[in-house]
């Protein structure tokens, strides 16, 4: 009989971009593979079945609880072998879905939304999330060291492990690099602008509102690249109108053939909350960029200080600028930083991390 695995995120888009690989390999195996997301429609390939869930990103949000009752009618119906969830929205109303379902659950978290400096009811709610399914997850794996710990001390999975990420398609980003020249030129820049980048989705987690902030106190040859979309792109657009800054900092929209970008861009950005394990990170240690960081989960596992990173305080603008001043008047010091990001983020790769992440399946279920 023909065995059936579910994978399950809360965006169409987290499958297409982190996933595929191992949809495919799992076709590769002779699954039949389906999957069940939400937000905008993509095409999906390797899925012979794309199931469409109503989610919400608010946890609390009525559809959520309609996207778990959906998923619970599809689960009983194809009596899945393996579902394999990720990010924390999905992977909370899957597990519910689940319950009393008889089938094997891998849960892979990409970072948990909480630490000792979130306040204390999101954080007790977030908790009280991951303890209520925690029975029902088989397998848990983490990304970082700190998830780790805190999957360990409070038993948030029969079993914990840990994995380097899903994997980054470094070769992929090697064969859009080429773009990079054209790109640089046709967004106006010049030879003598540094340029940052820092492709994310506009969010309060992922604050690019201290990155625009931090540009005042910055040379006007410092330009600041903002790809992507969200929920709070208009406020940043206006928050760059409001301090002046408008036409050093550019929003081009989502994004793809980001190999360009890094290669377009002097030095990366992130000033995120909070991470799993960032793609958008290993991507521009890989393309060679330096990166200056917040100190956060996720950014420390990868970086280095002063080794292959510069770190600085989240939401703090001035030791932001102060670090960038620091690449601006050192080369040398962008050229070591980049070099040893490249260098150390080699094990990242998606060649390597792949099988170990199939192994990691592989002793949930016989592949």
């Amino acid at each position: 009989m023909e065995k059936k695995v579910l994978f399950t995120a809360s965006t169409y888009s987290h499958i297409v971009h982190f996933h595929l690989p191992y949809l495919r390999e799992f076709a590769r195996l002779g699954w039949r593979v389906d999957v069940a997301c939400g937000g905008q429609p993509m095409d999906i390939p390797a899925a012979r079945q794309v199931i469409h869930l109503p989610l919400e990103k608010s946890m609390t949000a009525p559809a959520n609880f309609s996207a778990a009752a959906q998923l619970r009618k599809v689960l009983r119906r194809e009596r899945y072998d393996l579902i394999i969830t990720h990010t924390a929205l999905a992977a909370f109303f899957t597990r519910l879905a689940a319950t009393g379902v008889p089938c094997k659950l891998i849960c892979v978290c990409h970072g948990y939304l909480f630490d000792e400096d979130t306040p204390r009811l999101r954080h007790n709610i977030l908790m009280e999330a991951e303890h209520l399914t925690a029975p029902h997850t088989d397998l848990l794996l983490t990304m970082n060291a700190a998830d780790l710990r805190t999957a360990r001390r409070f038993g948030l999975g029969k079993r914990i492990a840990s994995i380097p990420g899903m994997g980054v398609d470094f070769p992929a980003l090697d064969a859009q690099a080429g773009g990079g020249p054209a790109l640089r030129k046709d967004l106006g820049l010049t030879g003598e602008d540094f340029v940052l980048l820092y492709p994310a989705e506009f969010s309060q987690r992922k604050s690019q509102a201290t990155l625009i902030r931090a540009m005042p106190l910055l040379p006007d040859r410092v330009k600041l690249l903002l790809p992507g979309q969200g929920a709070l792109l208009k406020s940043c657009q206006e928050l760059a109108r409001r301090l002046r800054v408008d036409h050093r900092v550019i929003f081009p929209g989502q994004a793809g053939g980001m190999g360009a970008w890094y290669a377009a861009a002097d030095c990366a950005v992130t000033a995120s909350r909070s991470e799993g394990l960032p793609f958008n990170v290993m991507e521009a240690m890989h393309a060679g960029l330096p990166v200056v960081a917040t100190a956060v989960k996720g950014h420390t596992d990868l970086l280095r200080e002063g080794e292959s990173g510069l770190f600085f305080p989240y939401g703090d603008q001035q030791a932001l600028a102060l670090a960038l001043r620091r690449l601006l008047h050192r080369p040398g010091l962008c050229r070591a930083l980049g070099t040893e990001g490249q260098r150390s983020v080699e094990p990242y790769g998606l060649d390597w991390v792949l099988p170990q992440v199939m192994a990691a399946y592989g002793e949930v279920v016989d592949l």
